[in-house]
């Protein structure tokens, strides 16, 4: 084997034993040179022998050996004659963009980028107005409203695009088919049995009624989900060398285009702390943080944005309110119910407290198709219940609680009453004033925001009674060392400095949504779980875990002869993502005998073809040999 032996300048490759082809160190030394002189700032004299045109830039080309092209055109990066060259953001010290090192962009992403107008070439009068900057065409292939995000812009304020959703119909692949399994199921009310499976004593969810959630009239038209699934960049993935199948949105939601650009302007154009300062950063920052807290409570149908609390998310949610509300008003004795559906995070925080205080936990049952027994319920519920801790939507089973009456139930026997809804938010229209809710609270990377973001709703008068949870900045009136005076809510629960770029990416989240329409969104995603479960059922050895009337979205399953683990794989291994585990929600799950299902999860962005695509693996590990039970 050959061991390169270093050089005299202790790099290996370089000076007098270069490889051939590479440049010399001399010429090395003198690009080095000149990238540092075109950085912005540097006011380098000109190379020896290089000439100065009227524009301010070099008119010889650099020098890069045998074959070299011409330099590019100043602020523009060249990815080939055949792709529109794409602009560079005006660096923020030299705003005309008259200098700067120039890079290529690789062929396969710059081919993908939309067409754009170049911007014209920087003046050379300093006492000019600035250049405006490029604006994307109209024809941009990313957002279906027919236009680019309002934050790509590296300048001014973004203004807020009207709507421009057209009418269209859903597209559905083998539509008249699932109108006919409609109709089916509307006179058919008995469950198709699964091979090798008893006989299960409760309908499907969709043999009772295909109905869509409540979810109030139609506010918008209905959308082209091929349109939509442009928005979401990441969709077009390959894993594995298939092109990805995101079915795991119970987990996490996937971001469009929209969300993600409104981070980066938040970076580039607004960062600064939030409510301290007195410089324009400060405000801009401030400004874009409070109003994603009046979207969020546009959203819920707050009553005020001062209900509104900032969090990580669902989990630290829940856990702040009960660790402040919760500790203030439960005591030994004292009862909180939860019901069985519950996600982890919404048990073992009033586990916590109830190990603090002395407090009891109650637990609502389920029947046998998944959903709450309601008179159960007012069994539990009698002059010790404190707190009622109920999901709206079950995230293991897909299951769409009736909310309404379990908060009517509870306020009725003098208790306050906590929704959990990281699994609705995204699907259905929440109306925490129509709800009567006191606490409400999701996570915003279940609605297509980023991670690392959440909301408590609480109705006024309880944050105003409230303690606050941490201490620090931010949530102080005036501190002296003998006694502190908290600011208002929301402000007294939000300490130190908060996740503001996500505050406001979710704030684009909501944005999103609801100019789709969650009406919109809940109708698309009702005919694509009919049809998953309808498809699921119909295959021997599947045995679907939560068959309740009213589901979101969800159709866990076990398979006959194969782990979860193993169906998992076998999907993955064909690109398509689901999660298989217990889902944090063990308690349910052992309900219905087993520790862990594969949970597929749906979004508007997913189509007929994809669940297909999983239908095809399932059916394909159903006919293995020696696999399936008898």
């Amino acid at each position: 084997m050959n061991i390169p032996t270093p050089t005299s300048n202790g790099v290996e490759g370089l000076g007098a034993s270069s490889a051939p082809g590479l440049p010399d160190e001399a010429t090395l030394g003198r690009l080095a040179s000149e990238f540092f002189r075109r950085l912005p700032g540097q006011s380098l004299p000109p190379l020896q022998g290089e000439g100065r045109g009227g524009d301010g830039f070099s008119n010889q080309p650099t020098s890069l050996g045998a074959g070299s092209a011409p330099a590019p055109e100043p602020s523009l990066i060249q990815s080939g004659p055949s792709v529109a060259p794409v602009p560079i953001a005006p660096d923020p010290v030299d705003p005309a963009g008259s200098g700067g090192a120039e890079f290529g962009v690789p062929e396969a992403y710059a081919a993908s980028l939309p067409a754009i107008t170049p911007p014209q070439p920087p003046s050379q009068f300093a006492d000019q107005a600035p250049v405006s900057p490029p604006v994307f065409a109209s024809t941009s292939p990313y957002y279906f409203l027919g236009e680019a995000s309002p934050y790509t812009q590296s300048g001014g304020v973004p203004a807020k695009p009207e709507n421009r959703v057209v009418a269209q119909p859903f597209g559905l692949p083998g539509e008249g088919e699932l109108k006919s399994l409609l109709a089916e199921i509307s006179s058919d009310r008995q469950a198709p049995k699964s091979h090798g499976q008893p006989e299960k004593t409760a309908n499907f969810y969709f043999l009772d009624s295909a109905k869509v959630p409540e979810t109030g009239p139609t506010a918008r038209p209905a959308f082209d989900v091929n349109a939509v699934r442009r928005d979401f960049p990441i969709l077009n993935e390959r894993v594995n060398g298939k092109p990805l199948v995101w079915f795991d949105n119970a987990a996490t939601t996937q971001k469009p285009q929209s969300v993600i650009d409104r981070l980066a302007y938040f970076y580039a154009h607004e960062n600064s702390n939030i409510h301290r300062a007195a410089h324009e950063l400060a405000a801009r920052a401030t400004d874009a943080y409070e109003a994603a807290r009046q979207k969020v409570q546009r959203f819920l149908g707050a009553g005020s944005a001062d209900e509104i609390i900032f969090v990580r998310g669902a989990t630290e949610a829940i856990n702040l309110v009960a660790k402040t509300w919760g500790v203030q008003n439960i005591g030994e004795g004292d009862e909180i119910v939860v019901s069985l559906l519950e996600h982890h995070a919404n048990i073992v925080p009033w586990q916590q407290l109830a190990q603090q205080t002395g407090a009891k936990i109650r637990v609502i049952p389920v029947d046998d198709s998944g959903q709450l027994k309601l008179d159960e319920l007012q069994k539990l519920l009698n002059p010790k219940t404190k707190l009622v801790s109920v999901t709206q939507v079950s995230n293991a089973l897909g299951t769409v609680t009736p909310i309404k009456q379990v908060i009517d139930m509870a306020h009725a026997a003098g208790a306050k009453v906590l929704v959990d809804g990281a699994q609705s938010v995204s699907h259905l229209r929440v109306n925490v004033q129509a709800l009567d809710a006191d606490f409400f609270v999701f996570s915003g990377h279940k609605i297509f925001g980023p991670t690392g973001i959440g909301v408590v709703y609480g109705k006024k008068a309880l944050l105003e009674q409230m303690p606050p949870w941490q201490g620090g900045g931010n949530m102080i009136a005036d501190v002296t060392f003998e006694k502190t005076l908290f600011q208002p809510a929301p402000n007294k629960f939000e300490a130190g400095t908060g996740n503001i770029a996500d505050a406001v990416g979710l704030g684009a989240a909501l944005d999103y949504v609801d100019r789709i329409g969650l009406e919109n969104i809940a109708r698309y995603e009702h005919d694509l779980l009919v049809y998953a479960t309808r498809g699921l059922s119909s295959i021997p050895g599947v045995r679907l875990i939560g068959t309740a009337a009213d589901k979101a979205s969800v159709a866990s399953f076990v398979l006959a002869g194969y782990t979860t683990e193993e169906v998992g794989k076998a999907l993955n291994e064909e690109g398509i993502a689901v999660r298989s585990g217990h889902h944090c929600a063990q308690p349910i799950l052992r309900r219905f005998g087993v520790e862990a299902t594969v949970r597929p999860s749906l979004a508007f962005y997913n189509t007929c073809e994809e669940i297909d695509r999983m239908l095809a693996v399932v059916r394909r590990l159903a006919r293995g040999k020696g696999k399936v039970a008898a």
